[in-house]
């Protein structure tokens, strides 16, 4: 098949997710740059139970958040570890792990294939916390209602779930471009983790 031809099917192939996804999405106040999106699913809320999911880490391996049960999980949303302040969010919470309960999981998810990922973490001196890739499935995105149908990518978001996998914290970002309160998801940690 010529460069062309797979271009144009790619194209077509975005297109009818973009179609499918919105016909299902849900207006929300998030913004690219000021211009709206539109997430699909339905954002989980305070009180819920956690929907399980499940990604993939460095080596393609699947990591379900079910695998972390009756151990509490600070989920950092980001829409791709290669932008400055995804990159910023994630360094951030890799520094606050040793701050943080030590029975806490730190996970990050993003869009961004594993390779890139574990090329990222390498480079950054990424430890201690869980960085797994939500594009082969799209569960997580989905699921927890942060998936922004016209890019593909996750809207940047910070879940709190406590060790009986209900969640206890929620953080939507409104503008992609914008760091989170990170000293409010720090206090949720301290709050319902011991």
């Amino acid at each position: 098949m010529n460069n062309r031809r797979q271009r144009y099917l790619n194209l077509v192939m975005a297109m009818a997710f973009v179609a499918a996804t919105a016909a299902t999405g849900q207006a929300a106040d998030i913004t690219i740059k000021g211009n709206p999106v539109t997430l699909v699913g339905e954002l989980i809320a305070v009180g819920d139970q956690a929907p399980d999911f499940t990604a993939l880490d460095g080596s393609f391996k699947p990591v379900k958040l079910s695998d972390f049960q009756g151990r509490p999980v600070l989920v950092s949303a980001v829409p791709s570890l290669d932008t400055p302040v995804c990159s910023l969010q994630t360094k951030r919470f890799n520094t606050e792990l040793a701050k943080l309960p030590a029975d806490l999981v730190v996970l990050t998810i993003s869009m961004d294939l594993p390779f890139a990922q574990q090329r990222f973490c390498g480079n950054e001196g990424i430890e201690g916390m869980v960085v797994v890739s939500d594009a082969a499935r799209r569960e997580f995105g989905e699921a927890y209602g942060v998936l922004i149908a016209e890019r593909g990518l996750l809207a940047r978001s910070i879940f709190l779930i406590d060790a009986d996998g209900v969640v206890r914290y929620v953080q939507l970002v409104p503008e992609l471009s914008q760091e989170p309160d990170y000293d409010a998801a720090l206090a949720a940690v301290h709050k319902f983790v011991k």
